[in-house]
């Protein structure tokens, strides 16, 4: 902010990085700092990896390899202490603008839904309600989906933000 003289910054992240941000928001004094925060296929309420995660307990020692190998992917399961932390109280704070964008076919983040966030500022927004014939997943939504771009394009500027539909792959 200090650099570019503005009053506030808005944030964009996708997976891990449409997560994390909340925690700043939250926890960090971020919600003073920011005004927008676009979630592209974030884990905000964990996933079970297309139910994998639900296979762990059969599996003696699995959960605390997962834990020491990759500690940040054990803390994106459902029910992580991380995640219990997270949402508690809620899953926004007051003051920030939150949109979501997640695609029914999201093989990381499982299930879909669990991406979404409630609050009174939030917009959810599913890709396919916005195109049907979206076939983007987990990597494709944030790397090259352009009807994402524009909805993440609308929630960043909303006094200029125009419908997305399967047309928008053209503008």
């Amino acid at each position: 902010l200090a650099a570019t003289g503005a009053a506030k910054a808005d944030l964009v992240g996708h997976s891990q990085g449409g997560l994390m941000p909340r925690y700043y928001l939250k926890f960090l004094g971020g919600a003073a700092k920011v005004n927008t925060f676009v979630g592209i296929a974030p884990d905000n309420h964990g996933t079970t990896l297309d139910g994998l995660t639900n296979l762990l307990p059969y599996f003696p020692g699995a959960e605390d390899l997962l834990s020491a190998a990759t500690p940040a992917l054990a803390d994106q399961i459902v029910g992580s202490a991380f995640l219990t932390k997270l949402n508690a109280g809620g899953d926004t704070v007051p003051g920030v603008h939150y949109t979501v964008i997640a695609t029914k076919y999201d093989e990381v983040v499982t299930p879909y839904r669990s991406q979404f966030l409630t609050g009174s500022d939030v917009h959810n927004v599913l890709l396919q309600d916005l195109c049907p014939v979206d076939l983007s997943e987990h990597a494709a939504i944030g790397l090259l989906d352009r009807i994402a771009f524009h909805e993440a394009a609308n929630a960043l500027d909303p006094a200029h933000a125009t419908p997305t539909n399967c047309a928008s792959v053209f503008s």
